[in-house]
């Protein structure tokens, strides 16, 4: 398969309505905070990114975003103590929140979010399946995060995990 059929396959896996809509909203409540965005991205590789960018104006309220898919990648951009990823694996709650506030410390933005997963069809173990992805937001000054397993193939596992990962971020600045 081609990279750019599987990410047309991604693209169209997701609602096109839906995520605009939610991205609307996010625009809307970091302009009216004076606020800014960034993201940090392992296992969608970027996906979360274009799809803020893809509005027009974003470039008001998104400030940078961070692809971290290699362990290597998630301590040299965004600070993650190689220690964390040692004992807790890439995919873990420590993991995903060291991320999304290395995205504030390394950017000029006051809001993130953050991902890490495992989207297949390999990778995954009894402990971590593929389709189990953290999430990680940083908004108000206050971490959160949280874990989801999705089902269905790469483009099906990335695709959720965009539109979760925004739709979590709108709830969260509304």
């Amino acid at each position: 398969m081609s990279l750019e059929s599987l990410m047309n396959q991604e693209l169209q896996a997701l609602s096109p309505s839906a995520l605009e809509a939610d991205l609307a909203h996010i625009s809307s409540a970091l302009l009216a905070r004076g606020e800014m965005l960034a993201t940090a991205e392992s296992c969608t590789g970027g996906l979360i990114a274009a799809a803020c960018t893809a509005l027009a104006g974003s470039s008001q309220w998104f400030e940078r975003g961070f692809v971290s898919y290699s362990n290597a990648a998630k301590s040299e951009l965004l600070g993650v103590d190689p220690a964390l990823i040692a004992q807790h694996g890439a995919v873990s709650e420590p993991v995903v929140r060291a991320m999304a506030e290395g995205a504030l410390a390394h950017s000029a933005a006051q809001a993130s979010l953050a991902v890490t997963g495992i989207a297949g069809p390999t990778g995954g173990s009894a402990d971590k399946p593929v389709g189990m992805v953290w999430f990680g937001w940083c908004v108000a000054g206050r971490t959160h995060s949280e874990v989801q397993r999705f089902a269905g193939d790469r483009a099906a596992v990335r695709a959720a995990t965009v539109a979760h990962a925004v739709a979590q971020l709108k709830t969260l600045l509304l």
